[in-house]
C-alpha cells in the first residue's frame, strides 16, 4: 500500500514538473518572440539615430554613405521575399539560426569597418539576416500559441516592439557620446548570441516546415532581386540626382518599376510563388497596406527630420536630442501598453486612427512653430504628440488589416506587409531628404539676399561681433573673417531650422490628408 502510494505521489510530481515546465516554456516562448522583434528594433533605431556620426567614422561623405543605407533595405527585402521558401525548407528554428547568425556576423563587421567598401559588405550581410527577424517573429506567434494565450504574447511581441524603439535613440547617444560609434553595432552582439541559444532550446526543429520538398526556381528570385536593387538605388540616389541629373535617377527608377512591376505578374500566375499574391487579394488587407504605407511615410520622415532639426537646426546636444527621442519612445510604449488592456472593448477603432493621425498634425504644427532659441521644454508636447501618431494609427490598422487572416494566409499577408514598410521607409526616407534639401537651399539663397541688401542690423551684428572676437586680441582683419564666418554658421544652421519646419508643415499637410482617407473609407470601422 505504502510502496502504491509512494508511486502515486512520485508520478504526480512528475506530472506537475511537466505542466509547470510547460507553463514555463510557454512564457520563455513568448518573452523569446518579442527579443527577435525587439533586437532588430534596437540595432536599426540605433543605426539611424547615429547615421551622421558612423558617416564620419568611415570618413565617408553623404552621398556615398546611402548606399550603405540602400545595400541594408536591399538584404533585408531580399531575405523577406526568401522568407517562406527558406522557413518551409529547413523549419522556423534553423532559419532562424541562419538569419541571427548573419545578422550577428554583419553587426561585428560593421563594427570593424574602416571604409565605405567595408560597411557595405557589412551592411548588406546584416540586413539579410534581419530581414527574417521582424515577420518570423510575428508570424510564430498564431503558429506556436492557442487562441487563449495568443493576446498575450502578442502584448509581449507589441511591448519589446515600442520598447526597443523607446531605448535605442538615448542609448545611441549615450554611445556615441561616449565610446564611440562602434559600439552601435557591438552592444548588441551578447542579446542576439541569447536570442540563439534561446531558438536553438526552445523551438521544435520541425517548426513551420512543409510536408511538400520546395521547388526552388532561379528566375523569380533573379527578378526579385534586381528589381529591389533598382529601386532601392533610385530612393538612395534620389536626395542628389534629383536635381542634377534628373533623366539618369528617372531611368533607373522606371527600370526598378518595370522589373518589379514584371515581378508581380510572373508572381500571381506561378505555382509556387515568393509572394501568393491572388490569396491576398483582399479588400480589406489591401486598405490596410495602403493605410499602413501612409503612416510608415509619416513615421519614417518624422525619424529621419528630427535628429537633424534637433541636433543642427536648434543647436540641441546628441545626448540631450537621445532624450528626447526616447521620450517620444516611451510615450508610444505606455499607450501601446494601454491600447492592449482597452482594445478588446472597443470594437469600433475607426475614431483612433483618426485621432492618431490629427496628433500627427499638431505634432508636425508644434514642431514648425518653435522659434532658434526654443527651450527643450517647448519640445515636450510635440514629442508627446509623436509618440501618441506612433501608437493610435499603427495598432488599429493592423487589427483591422490581419483579423480575417488564417493561420497561413496570414504568414503571407505578414511578409507582404513587412517588404511594404521597407519601401515606404526608403520612400519616406528619400523625399523627405530630397525636400529637406531643396528648401533648405531656398531658405539659404533668401538669406543670403537679405543679408547681401546692407542692413543696419546686419552691419550692427558685425560691428558687434568683429569688436567682441577684437577684445581677444585678435588682428582687425582676423577678427572681421571670423565675424563672416560666424554670421555664416548661424546662417546655415537658420537655413536648415526653416527648412526643417517647411518640411514639418507639408507632413501636417499629409496627415490631413491620412483623416480625410480614414474618413471617406468604409470598411474600417
Amino acid at each position: 500500500m505504502n510502496a502504491t502510494l509512494s508511486l502515486s505521489g512520485a508520478a504526480l510530481a512528475r506530472r506537475l514538473q511537466r505542466i509547470r515546465w510547460r507553463a514555463d516554456k510557454k512564457r520563455l516562448l513568448m518573452l523569446l518572440t518579442g527579443m527577435i522583434v525587439g533586437v532588430e528594433f534596437l540595432e536599426n533605431g540605433m543605426f539611424v539615430f547615429a547615421a551622421s556620426h558612423i558617416m564620419g567614422g568611415i570618413d565617408t561623405a553623404p552621398r556615398e554613405f546611402s548606399i550603405v543605407l540602400a545595400a541594408y533595405a536591399t538584404g533585408n527585402m531580399l531575405m523577406i521575399g526568401l522568407q517562406q521558401w527558406l522557413s518551409r525548407h529547413f523549419g522556423y528554428r534553423r532559419y532562424l539560426m541562419g538569419a541571427l547568425a548573419l545578422f550577428l556576423v554583419g553587426a561585428l563587421a560593421s563594427a570593424a569597418a574602416e571604409n565605405l567598401i567595408g560597411m557595405v559588405l557589412a551592411r548588406i550581410v546584416q540586413g539579410f539576416g534581419s530581414g527574417a527577424l521582424f515577420t518570423s517573429a510575428r508570424v510564430l506567434i498564431p503558429t506556436l500559441f492557442g487562441t487563449g494565450d495568443r493576446s498575450l504574447a502578442v502584448k509581449h511581441f507589441v511591448i519589446s516592439l515600442f520598447g526597443a524603439s523607446t531605448c535605442a535613440p538615448l542609448l545611441a547617444a549615450l554611445l556615441v557620446d561616449g565610446p564611440g560609434w562602434r559600439w552601435i553595432f557591438l552592444v548588441v552582439t551578447p542579446l542576439v548570441a541569447l536570442i540563439m541559444a534561446g531558438v536553438w532550446v526552445l523551438l521544435p526543429d520541425a517548426l513551420g516546415r512543409g510536408s511538400a520538398p520546395v521547388r526552388w526556381a532561379a528566375r523569380p528570385l533573379l527578378l526579385f532581386a534586381a528589381a529591389v536593387t533598382l529601386v532601392q538605388l533610385s530612393l538612395s540616389e534620389a536626395r542628389y540626382d534629383v536635381f542634377n541629373h534628373p533623366m539618369h535617377l528617372a531611368i533607373l527608377a522606371v527600370f526598378g518599376v518595370g522589373l518589379f512591376a514584371w515581378f508581380m505578374v510572373h508572381q500571381w500566375s506561378h505555382h509556387e510563388p515568393l509572394f501568393r499574391l491572388r490569396e491576398l487579394a483582399h479588400p480589406a488587407y489591401l486598405l490596410g497596406l495602403g493605410l499602413y504605407f501612409m503612416h510608415y511615410c509619416l513615421s519614417n520622415a518624422s525619424s529621419y527630420l528630427f535628429p537633424i532639426f534637433a541636433e543642427s537646426g536648434l543647436g540641441i546636444p546628441v545626448v540631450d536630442t537621445g532624450m528626447l527621442n526616447s521620450f517620444a519612445g516611451a510615450v508610444s510604449l505606455f499607450t501601446a501598453y494601454f491600447y492592449i488592456k482597452i482594445s478588446p472593448r472597443m470594437p469600433k477603432k475607426r475614431s483612433l486612427m483618426i485621432l492618431g493621425a490629427l496628433v500627427m498634425v499638431l505634432a508636425c504644427w508644434g514642431f514648425a512653430s518653435l522659434p532658434a532659441d526654443a527651450p527643450l521644454s517647448a519640445l515636450w508636447l510635440p514629442l508627446i504628440a509623436k509618440g501618441l501618431f506612433g501608437v493610435l494609427l499603427v495598432m488599429p490598422i493592423a487589427n483591422a488589416t490581419f483579423r480575417e487572416m488564417s493561420t497561413e494566409r496570414f504568414a503571407h499577408a505578414y511578409q507582404g506587409k513587412n517588404l511594404m514598410r521597407q519601401l515606404a521607409s526608403s520612400f519616406a526616407t528619400a523625399l523627405a531628404a530630397v525636400l529637406l534639401q531643396d528648401r533648405e537651399f531656398v531658405n539659404h539663397v533668401r538669406l543670403s539676399e537679405r543679408i547681401g541688401s546692407g542692413s543696419v542690423q546686419v552691419r550692427q551684428w558685425l560691428d558687434h561681433a568683429q569688436t567682441s572676437f577684437s577684445a581677444l586680441g585678435l588682428t582687425p582683419e582676423h577678427a572681421h573673417k571670423l565675424a563672416l564666418a560666424e554670421m555664416n554658421r548661424i546662417m546655415g544652421q537658420q537655413s536648415l531650422l526653416l527648412a526643417s519646419q517647411d518640411l514639418y508643415w507639408m507632413m501636417a499637410i499629409f496627415a490631413l490628408l491620412t483623416v480625410v482617407a480614414l474618413l471617406l473609407q468604409r470598411r474600417f470601422k
